[in-house]
């Protein structure tokens, strides 16, 4: 059991550091796009180095870049209120934590269902992104790899969360 939580929570960081890679080309890509209106702009039009597809660029970056952090902050990223924890002992805050943990893990299972299902539907039909041309079950491959990550690391970090409650 460890070893799969080792090797889940490993994919879950790289997954995490392709995010914040994802990010970046996001900003560079909206920085070159400004940069390039505005020359187009000031030049009247006579030097145009404008691309397609900056919008889907930024775009798709935004979904892998959301969905890629999410298995890897599973653990630290929620929010405790201790106005309604405050009164409670540790190993219920414990138990709480691993319930609202693997709500996370179900919510991901369930989208990588519905994922899984699009992409397949977008096999079958043969649909590409309007700009790059890139066929869109790639991209829901994709959104579902990286939402049944999710799903594996937010119930298998729930049931760490119950086992270290019992202690």
């Amino acid at each position: 059991m460890r070893a799969i939580m080792d090797i889940v929570r490993k994919i879950s960081f790289y997954m995490h550091w392709t995010s914040g890679a994802l990010l970046i080309v996001m900003m560079m890509t909206i920085l070159v796009d400004v940069i390039a209106r505005a020359v187009f702009g000031a030049t009247k039009g006579s030097v145009d180095f404008t691309f397609n597809g900056s919008v889907e660029i930024v775009s798709y970056s935004l979904l892998f870049c959301i969905l890629f952090s999410f298995p890897y902050s599973i653990r630290r990223g929620q929010v405790i209120v201790d106005l309604f924890t405050g009164g409670m002992s540790e190993r219920m805050k414990g138990i709480l934590a691993g319930v609202y943990t693997l709500g996370f893990g179900l919510l991901g299972f369930g989208m990588t269902v519905r994922f899984y299902e699009a992409a397949g539907n977008f096999t079958l039909t043969g649909e590409t992104t309007q700009d790059l041309l890139i066929p869109m079950y790639y991209i829901y491959g994709v959104a579902t790899f990286a939402v049944a990550i999710l799903a594996i690391r937010g119930v298998l970090v729930a049931l760490q969360q119950f086992m270290d409650s019992g202690r």
